[in-house]
C-alpha cells in the first residue's frame, strides 16, 4: 500500500469500526491490522471491498462508492 494520509488513516479506522458493528449484516472479525491489509490503490484514491461494493477513500478522508 502506498503512503496514506492522516484524513485516509482515520476513514480507514472509522470503516473498521463500522464493518465490527454487530448490526451489520456480515460483521468483520479482522484486527484493524487486517482489516487495513485488504486497501489497495486505486487510480487517485484508496479502494477497500466491503459489504459486496467498494469504498473508495479520498486524499482528504472522504469515503464513497
Amino acid at each position: 500500500m502506498n503512503t496514506t494520509t492522516r484524513a485516509q488513516r482515520v476513514a480507514i479506522h472509522r470503516l473498521w469500526l463500522r464493518a465490527r458493528d454487530p448490526s451489520t449484516k456480515n460483521p468483520t472479525s479482522a484486527t484493524y491490522r487486517q482489516f487495513r491489509r485488504r486497501v489497495v490503490q486505486g487510480y487517485d484514491c484508496l479502494m477497500i471491498n466491503i459489504w459486496g461494493m467498494w469504498i473508495g477513500i479520498e486524499r482528504d478522508g472522504y469515503t464513497h462508492s
